[in-house]
């Protein structure tokens, strides 16, 4: 049995309560007690955390338990490997000798091994006549087989913590797309509410978290965002159950006025003046371009266009309007394309596409181009301004990056 009694360093290496507590432990190992080398390297590689060592330590580790020639660590097959600083540095990959002897420290100060020093302090085995190992000096391996229930308890607690946390992260990343689409579909079809508020809400909750969130952060965020989706949920549900009930008024009455043989039908001039009411409010396509999206929404969307505004600022849409003047020449825009753009879009959603084209300028070869194909698609109903807005939302957000 290689555990022997209690031995103390040798030279100048203080002894310890802790290593007085080691060595007692290992005594008490079980004779039948047994353990794949490799295996408990695995799991000490998972709790390395728990146990507060390094990959340099589990390195060294590693070298060691290489000179040990079963797989199987036992009292029985002794546990005490005796190899010199020169071979283990080649084991450990060329680890300097000055480091090495550092993290043989730490493996001995976390408990994972022990020092059985000889009397010179060298490191070496005798053997019977029969070849045996008689008695071994160096360091033992004893600790690490007494702790091995431990070691191995703490890495399936790591690797169980690890799975919840990818799981809130996966949870985290879904709610996000949630919310971020039922916005955008809530400004799309301009249903009523503070939806550029909602959303800076949102980002601001991503933008809290730390760079790497634990389980604690991550549960926290993921129940004020579920929160909040379901909230813009129910919006959008008791919006779609007011159109159906005033949907249901207008088709009883046309059914009753149907039902009417007296019933003089819509006359044909009727539906002209209709037809010209929509050209005058601007509907082309199917796109009302009076309609504009919140200021705030297109400058926290588009940050860069700020500068360009009268004095350095925006703080209206005119201010805004004129910094569209600017930037458009800057990027080489005719005032054709730009006031084609007016034309379809409104002038407020024409400056906002100024503003997009800017802030992804580095993505987009000719300003002048792309302004023209997105105004022949509005024209075409092809084009909403709300997509672009709320992706470059997303885009500088910096919590978005995160939860993804």
């Amino acid at each position: 049995m290689q555990v022997g009694s209690v031995t103390t360093p040798f030279g100048r290496r203080p002894m310890t309560l802790a290593m007085v507590a080691n060595q007692v432990l290992a005594q008490e190992i079980e004779p039948e007690k047994s353990v794949d080398k490799w295996k408990l390297y695995r799991s000490l590689c998972e709790a390395r955390s728990r146990l507060q060592i390094t990959d340099r330590a589990l390195a060294v580790m590693n070298a060691l338990l290489s000179f040990y020639p079963k797989n199987e660590l036992s009292v029985d097959n002794g546990l005490v490997v005796f190899p010199s600083n020169a071979q283990l540095s080649l084991r450990a990959h060329g680890m300097a000798e000055q480091t090495l002897r550092r993290h043989l420290a730490v493996l001995v100060e976390t408990g994972l091994l022990s020092r059985k020093d000889s009397a010179n302090g060298k490191r070496y085995a005798r053997r019977d006549r029969a070849g045996s190992i008689d008695e071994a000096f160096g360091f033992s391996l004893a600790p690490l087989l007494a702790r091995a229930d431990d070691i191995e308890r703490l890495a399936d607690e790591v690797v169980a913590e690890r799975l919840h946390t990818q799981r809130l992260r996966e949870r985290l990343t879904i709610c996000s797309r949630d919310l971020s689409k039922l916005i955008e579909t809530a400004l799309e079809e301009g249903i009523a509410g503070d939806w550029t508020g909602t959303h800076l809400h949102y980002s601001a909750l991503l933008g809290a978290l730390p760079r790497k969130p634990g389980a604690i952060e991550l549960t926290v965020a993921l129940g004020e965002i579920e929160a909040l989706r379901d909230e813009v949920a129910n919006r959008l549900e008791t919006q779609i159950n007011q159109q159906k009930t005033s949907g249901n008024a207008p088709q009883n009455e046309r059914h009753i006025q149907n039902s009417n043989p007296d019933c003089i039908p819509e006359s044909e001039p009727a539906l002209e003046k209709k037809q010209e009411e929509n050209s005058v409010t601007g509907r082309h396509g199917g796109n009302d371009r009076v309609k504009a999206f919140p200021l705030n929404m297109v400058l926290s969307a588009c940050p860069d266009i700020t500068m360009y505004g009268p004095g350095g600022g925006i703080s209206s849409w005119r201010d805004l309007m004129a910094a569209a003047e600017v930037v458009r020449s800057m990027l080489g825009v005719s005032p054709s394309a730009y006031h084609q753009a007016c034309e379809i879009l409104g002038p407020e959603n024409a400056a906002a596409v100024m503003a997009c084209i800017l802030e992804r300028g580095g993505q987009i070869n000719s300003a002048g181009g792309y302004l023209r194909d997105l105004t022949r698609r509005a024209e075409k109903g092809e084009f909403s301004l709300g997509p672009m807005l709320m992706a470059l939302m997303r885009a500088n957000a910096p919590g978005d990056r995160k939860a993804g």
